[in-house]
């Protein structure tokens, strides 16, 4: 069990506040946007062995089989499949989409075998792995996540009085829903006119000033515009469902779905990629030809997840996916101890109170914003007053399932 050295990771769209009053530090006027809990190469958290701070991914890459478990080692090879985060975002993050396990494999192998270094800025695919993703919420959460229903979609358009929208509108309303979908999508990725840009950012703005139905959607909307002004991925973040998660909630993100954070904190946990196709709000690269490929055009219900409180009082937050497994502990005055079993590697924060945990070589005790990680084989137990969200791997039979998402729970 080691306590983690973690990098903050300074994105423009970060809050200068939120994880410094988590944290109980001074802010220092910069963004600070994700705080990274992990062995991920960008930026792999430290741990003291030799009694000098090692990076974690090396420390996994030397014992693959002793820090993860030959079972975790067979199953996702020398690497920690997951990669846990604490999250504050101040500003809209890019609308994207993430491929699934076959997806990524192969467009992984294409652009390998067409030359394109894997730091090029217009590369797509930056590993052969997937991308699921889960946010829990620690503060009132929105975000962007999933289709609207067409006809939602044509209501939305309708209410902006924007005459370019109107063709649009029609073939939502008209056309078998799917295919509704991919060609509204389709035509404003690839050949949205300035002008209608403009004119939607004007009408988004009058409409969040109106007090109607479409008032709190359109101001999302319009502070994503002002933000990424002139932004053609705008007109297709129309088409996306906004969410609102209350703290406690979660959001599941798999293959396929187009999403975006737009404010507020909380815990992320992924699959260790970094396979992100962006549909616009960035100045980042946009494939969009590759994108409509792995985009699922398909309506429904944001995959928000509420915890399942397990028999040991562990609140899991369910996921059909097996890199990794995200669950809530909350000791309190009432429970002795959870014993956290040492089957796979475990990577613990505490977001409030104090937390202790007591393992075979000692113990740790974690504030707000403090982390540690557990390799396989060791037994924790948790105590005191704190809040600390486990990170684990999941189930085996999960890690061959991909789907889009989850509906409400």
């Amino acid at each position: 069990m080691d306590r983690l050295g973690t990098t903050v990771r300074p994105y423009e769209w970060g809050s200068p506040t939120a994880l410094p009053e988590l944290m109980g530090t001074v802010p220092d006027g910069t963004p600070q946007a994700e705080l990274w809990m992990g062995a991920h190469p960008a930026a792999p958290s430290l741990v003291e062995r030799g009694g000098r701070p090692r990076p974690l991914d090396q420390v996994i890459a030397a014992d693959p089989g002793g820090e993860l478990g030959e079972a975790t080692a067979r199953r996702f090879g020398p690497r920690l499949p997951f990669l846990l985060k604490l999250l504050a975002a101040e500003s809209p993050l890019s609308l994207q989409v993430h491929p699934d396990a076959a997806q990524a494999a192969a467009g992984y192998a294409r652009e390998n075998a067409a030359g394109i270094p894997v730091d090029a800025p217009h590369r797509t695919y930056r590993d052969a792995h997937h991308k699921p993703e889960m946010l829990v919420a620690l503060s009132p959460f929105e975000g962007l996540c999933g289709f609207r229903p067409a006809r939602e979609c044509a209501r939305l358009l309708d209410a902006l009085e924007v005459e370019g929208l109107a063709a649009y509108a029609e073939v939502l309303r008209s056309r078998p829903e799917e295919d509704a979908l991919r060609e509204v999508f389709s035509a404003f990725l690839t050949s949205p006119a300035p002008d209608l840009v403009a004119e939607v950012t004007r009408a988004l703005a009058r409409v969040a000033r109106s007090g109607g139905a479409w008032r709190r959607d359109c101001a999302a909307y319009a502070e994503a515009a002002r933000v990424h002004p002139g932004d053609p991925g705008l007109l297709a973040a129309l088409m996306v469902r906004q969410v609102r998660l209350a703290p406690g909630e979660a959001l599941f993100l798999g293959a396929g779905v187009p999403h975006a954070y737009l404010r507020g904190l909380g815990v992320e946990v992924m699959a260790g990629s970094d396979n992100v196709l962006r549909c616009g709000l960035t100045t980042k690269h946009v494939d969009a030809a590759e994108l409509l490929r792995v985009v699922r055009f398909a309506a429904g219900p944001a995959g928000v997840v509420r915890p399942e409180v397990l028999a040991g009082g562990e609140e899991l937050y369910p996921a059909p996916v097996g890199d990794f497994r995200l669950s809530r502990l909350r000791p309190g005055t009432a429970r002795a101890a959870y014993r956290l079993d040492g089957s796979g590697p475990q990577v613990l924060v505490c977001t409030g109170g104090r937390a202790r945990l007591a393992g075979p070589r000692g113990e740790l005790w974690l504030a707000p914003g403090q982390s540690a990680y557990v390799p396989a084989g060791e037994e924790v137990a948790v105590t005191g007053s704190g809040t600390v969200f486990r990170a684990t791997v999941g189930r085996e039979e999960a890690h061959r399932t991909d789907i889009a998402h989850i509906g409400n729970r």
